[in-house]
């Protein structure tokens, strides 16, 4: 019997047979689980944590939304969109400003403290995700969140990726 490793087999093969089930369904829970915690931590001093977080990401990286098309993105009832927007405005990192287009929306446009505090935001989630994947070197960090990016985006194509990480951050929403 042979003591070397046969390199067509993989790890899970190898270590748990090949009959074993995937552990992808366990990996990827694992790994939400934990990163969804880290987000909401490094989130916490911002109004409704990781789901201020999404909405503040959405309003500086896309056109100036409306307050519906907001919600409607994000999956997040008009109602609580309006507190939540009022508490962001009352931070002063959204203003509510009149649509040129219509006179009865208001657009949502981040303000510049609220993109030094989305900036703020981002490094802490890089930091948060990077304690996360520790076990890998940045080579393998990179080609990780390549490689689910390309299969997030061939498993779900019409996804808006804000809405689907608002939902994982708040499930409630």
């Amino acid at each position: 019997m042979s003591t070397t490793a046969d390199p067509t087999r993989s790890t899970t093969e190898t270590a748990a047979g090949p009959d074993a089930p995937s552990p992808l369904g366990w990996s990827l829970a694992a790994l939400l689980r934990e990163w969804s915690a880290r987000v909401a931590a490094a989130c916490a001093d911002v109004p409704h944590g990781g789901r201020g977080y999404e909405v503040l990401a959405a309003v500086t990286h896309d056109a100036p939304p409306t307050q519906a098309a907001l919600a409607a993105r994000l999956g997040i009832d008009r109602t609580v969109m309006t507190y939540l927007l009022d508490e962001l405005a009352g931070c002063g990192l959204v203003e509510r400003q009149p649509d040129p287009a219509d006179r009865r929306a208001r657009r949502i446009v981040v303000t510049d403290h609220g993109r030094a505090v989305l900036a703020d935001l981002d490094a802490r989630v890089r930091v948060a995700e990077d304690e996360l994947l520790a076990g890998l070197d940045d080579a393998e960090r990179d080609a990780l969140r390549h490689l689910l990016v390309r299969a997030a985006t061939g498993a779900a194509p019409g996804d808006d990726r804000c809405a689907v990480v608002a939902r994982v951050v708040d499930p409630s929403a």
